[in-house]
């Protein structure tokens, strides 16, 4: 999922939207907590148009940095627009994750991004019309579920979210559009 031109679509988030014919609610529930859409963007390279994601925050931010160190729970909602395999989903994850992070750091996430893969694999194949959430919740983790059904029990560490969310939102993203659309600017 290599970008050589990409392009998003990115909507403020002060209301429901609707990108690709993927409407995002405006608000979303974890560990408790409504979470509010902070923003919303279409990954695309070339004409082929990937997925839409959505990133549902405490509170609403602006600023890359400030997102990634928030406290509270957190939500990235991906809906694919295409099939996608489960290796294609792992080599993509596991590609924005080294771009944006140390090799130190790597390595210290090295069992979850094992318990990553392991929970990518459980999904499958995702296609259009799926929606795979993210989600963060301080007591438990990180929890990858797909229509609904989490697969496999919660990551532990909020750096392991943190270097989820940067493969969207950190320094060398997948798609600077898309981060744009994110943080909703």
């Amino acid at each position: 999922m290599g970008a050589v031109l990409c392009t998003a679509c990115a909507a403020p988030a002060w209301a429901a939207v609707n990108v690709e014919g993927v409407p995002f609610d405006d608000a979303a529930r974890v560990a408790g907590r409504e979470l509010l859409l902070n923003g919303t963007g279409l990954r695309s390279v070339f004409v082929i148009k990937g997925y839409v994601a959505g990133l549902y925050l405490p509170e609403r931010a602006k600023n890359a940095a400030v997102i990634l160190g928030m406290k509270g729970p957190k939500r990235l909602q991906i809906h694919p627009l295409r099939n996608v395999g489960a290796d294609t989903f792992i080599h993509a994850l596991n590609d924005g994750i080294h771009r944006n992070q140390t090799e130190i750091q790597v390595q210290k996430l090295a069992d979850r991004l094992t318990q990553l893969e392991d929970a990518m694999r459980q999904i499958g194949s995702t296609k259009r019309g799926d929606t795979i959430n993210f989600d963060y919740a301080p007591e438990a983790g990180t929890t990858v579920s797909i229509n609904g059904v989490a697969r496999a029990k919660a990551i532990p560490g909020e750096d392991f979210y943190q270097a989820v969310l940067s493969i969207f939102i950190g320094n060398n993203p997948v798609d600077r559009d898309l981060k744009s659309g994110l943080l909703g600017t």
